[in-house]
């Protein structure tokens, strides 16, 4: 026998079933607005905390003592994304939702390299060198995002050890570089005796000028090994650099990027600018070149880096729609790209 249901008993069982949904639905809304403000007061409780982080000060005060007052009010004058440098080729920052549909197609072809590399038993080797702040570890953390950790490492070597400093300069590099089918990315290298260790005294004149001598060839070496080695210089400008510092030491979970070191490098740009020009002219190289990479916007930086690698490699299987060539505003030869004031005079670069 059927069940008979009262007249209307349908329609107010939709009824009921519609408030029940509405009534979830405001709780929903009402526990996501909870979630928020938890959220809200937690972070701004994180941030406080954040300010009272001694580089806070200390970064204040360097920047008041040491930085230009110029380049002071064009960091606080500017929107939070804007570019600053006037030399900068593009007046914009790439749009996000651009850089994410070209990353993920330059990542396959990342994987496609790393497949080629490991058939064919190459070694592959990519120095990222630069000014602090200038984008290197991000733009490495996207080369290896997709890529096997088996066949792909990154190496950032500490402070030298009491050993490794009665060493062979080069020897601690040289422990880490390739076997057949493999991938090594130095965040900073050995070229950390050219920089840091020259401006701020750490190693003597005679230990920086033999390094000069054995740099171009001791990579000549390496490259006539079958090594393929790849030296990017990230070019940042000095308004940029101080705007990623302000940020880093507000910022809860960056903070540890900053050093003291870091925060005398700021004082220290003309000399950092001297040393960088030396380096170049003794250590760019026909086997060895270097490739500058401008990394005012960090999104172009990673891209045309990630092309400069893809189309300089004859790895099986390459879309070169997708690779395309890399933008000629923003990678390129040193005598070629270069920020404002920092080209210095041969002559002057060596002294």
């Amino acid at each position: 026998m059927k069940a008979v249901h009262p007249a209307g008993s349908g329609d107010a069982g939709s009824a009921g079933e519609a408030v029940r949904q509405e009534r979830a639905r405001e709780e929903k809304k009402k526990s996501r607005r909870e979630r928020k403000e938890v959220h809200r007061r937690l972070m701004e409780r994180a941030i406080a905390a954040a300010g009272a982080f001694p580089m806070v000060e200390l970064i204040n005060e360097q920047v008041r003592n040491t930085v230009p007052r110029k380049i002071v009010k064009r960091v606080q004058a500017v929107g939070r994304k804007d570019i600053i440098n006037d030399g900068y080729p593009y007046r914009l920052p790439m749009d996000a939702k651009d850089y994410e549909e070209q990353m993920s197609l330059l990542a396959i072809e990342l994987v496609k390299l790393q497949a080629w590399v490991k058939e064919a038993g190459e070694r592959i080797v990519l120095l990222f060198e630069g000014r602090d702040a200038a984008g290197k570890g991000g733009t490495i953390k996207r080369f290896t995002d997709s890529l096997n950790p088996r066949g792909a490492r990154v190496v950032a070597l500490p402070k030298p050890s009491e050993t490794q400093t009665g060493q062979w300069y080069f020897q601690r590099y040289i422990e880490e570089l390739p076997t057949r089918g493999e991938i090594v990315f130095y965040d900073r290298s050995w070229y950390n005796r050219a920089g840091v260790e020259h401006v701020m005294g750490f190693c003597s004149g005679h230990e920086y000028l033999e390094f000069m001598r054995q740099a171009p060839e001791f990579e000549r070496m390496l490259v006539r090994s079958g090594i393929k080695l790849f030296k990017f210089w990230f070019s940042v400008s000095r308004e940029e650099q101080l705007r990623r510092f302000l940020k880093r030491a507000k910022d809860p979970v960056k903070q540890w990027k900053l050093s003291p070191m870091d925060l005398e490098s700021l004082a220290r740009w003309e000399e950092y600018t001297k040393a960088k020009e030396a380096m170049l002219f003794y250590t760019d190289t026909a086997d060895a070149p270097w490739t500058i990479v401008r990394s005012d916007d960090k999104r172009r930086a990673r891209l045309n880096a990630m092309r400069f690698v893809l189309d300089a490699l004859p790895y099986a299987g390459r879309d070169r729609e997708v690779v395309g060539r890399p933008d000629g505003k923003i990678v390129g030869a040193a005598k070629d790209i270069y920020e404002l004031g920092e080209l210095v005079p041969p002559a002057e670069a060596k002294a």
